[in-house]
């Protein structure tokens, strides 16, 4: 389907914590050719705030498998699922990801990419992380369509995520596992002025609007070991945002979601190896000389470092948010500390006067 063609929606609810009747339901639409009783589903359990399914006949990798992912509870208040539909066909148009089959009321059906979800440990061998280095390239040289203007997502989404918190405070609204003691997080007025504060900063350095994935943890990148190739999945926060802020956030992933080991940050001589293997692949797509110059290199680094604090304070606002809405089983408190702590140790190592 190409960016901006129109979805099929099929009308129904699947119930989240008996999602099995709703998801034969839209197969029957969907896979109208499949038998009820040759149907298989693999449930997949690595995903912090959504339900995913595979459906299939036969095996898992022949053509035609079918992803159903259910939103995660009161997702639509800080994701718009207009924006990633549209991300989806974005993605696909180019080469870059999956096909997205249809929408229905509380998710969407699309293509299952062939491979193995990444593991961590992979992060750090190069003939790996080039692959992925080149494939954000790619994605990075993605142009608007019709040369449109375009604003980083960033500071938006952060200032909508701090409402949120607000908002919830206000209401005096508790979550559905263990709620973030809010007495223990900063107040919103804290965290609004360390925004501004890192706005204010980063602003001023010249990192390019490009088309980000936004959310490079492992379990978002399928590695396909017999073809040598890797894509990227899950476009919930896909969208134009800082070249750096990408980067310096899958650079933070290497530190792990459910055990998180700062010490696992990539050392300087892998990210230049990265950052150039990148560059390549980023000039090579817009059309520029491929040659990458040590001075370009040590210019994106240092971008890259500044931003990847932004990325540790926007999980950390979204980590709040989750703890009080998700009903996905993980310690999110724990997440808002170590995400909301770190930042105030990096800064001056990273630049930072504040």
């Amino acid at each position: 389907m190409a960016a901006g063609n129109h979805l099929l929606h099929i009308d129904i609810h699947i119930d989240e914590h008996e999602p099995r009747k709703g998801i034969l339901d839209l197969l029957s639409r969907l896979r109208p050719h499949w038998k009820t009783k040759d149907i298989q589903m693999k449930t997949f359990t690595e995903g912090l705030t959504n339900q995913l399914t595979a459906c299939y006949v036969g095996s898992l990798h022949e053509p035609g498998c079918v992803l159903v992912r259910i939103y995660g509870r009161m997702t639509e208040l800080y994701v718009n699922r207009d924006r990633e539909v549209e991300m989806f066909q974005v993605f696909h148009a180019h080469s870059c990801g999956p096909e997205i089959y249809c929408s229905f009321q509380n998710g969407i059906c699309y293509e299952f990419v062939r491979g193995a979800v990444l593991e961590d440990e992979l992060l750090r061998q190069p003939s790996i992380y080039r692959l992925i280095a080149a494939e954000m390239g790619r994605i990075h040289s993605i142009q608007p369509k019709c040369g449109l203007s375009v604003e980083p997502l960033l500071w938006t989404k952060m200032s909508h995520f701090l409402k949120l918190v607000q908002n919830s405070i206000n209401n005096e609204q508790r979550c559905v596992k263990s709620p973030v003691d809010l007495q223990a997080v900063p107040s919103v007025d804290t965290l609004s002025v360390e925004m501004e504060s890192l706005k204010k900063h980063l602003s001023q350095i010249d990192s390019p609007t490009v088309l980000c994935h936004n959310d490079l943890l492992t379990k978002n990148i399928i590695y396909n070991h017999k073809e040598g190739m890797v894509k990227f999945i899950d476009y919930e926060y896909a969208d134009y945002n800082y070249q750096a802020f990408d980067i310096g956030n899958h650079f933070n992933e290497f530190a792990g979601v459910n055990d998180v080991n700062y010490s696992l940050y990539p050392s300087r001589e892998l990210q230049r190896d990265w950052l150039t293997a990148y560059l390549e692949s980023y000039k090579h797509s817009t059309g520029h000389e491929v040659t990458v110059t040590e001075a370009e290199v040590t210019q994106l680094y240092i971008q890259v470092c500044k931003f990847s604090l932004a990325s540790n304070f926007f999980w950390g606002i979204w980590a709040i948010l989750q703890s009080q809405y998700s009903s996905i089983d993980f310690d999110f408190q724990r997440f808002v500390f170590l995400y909301l702590k770190v930042p105030q140790k990096k800064k001056k190592e990273r630049g930072f006067s504040m």
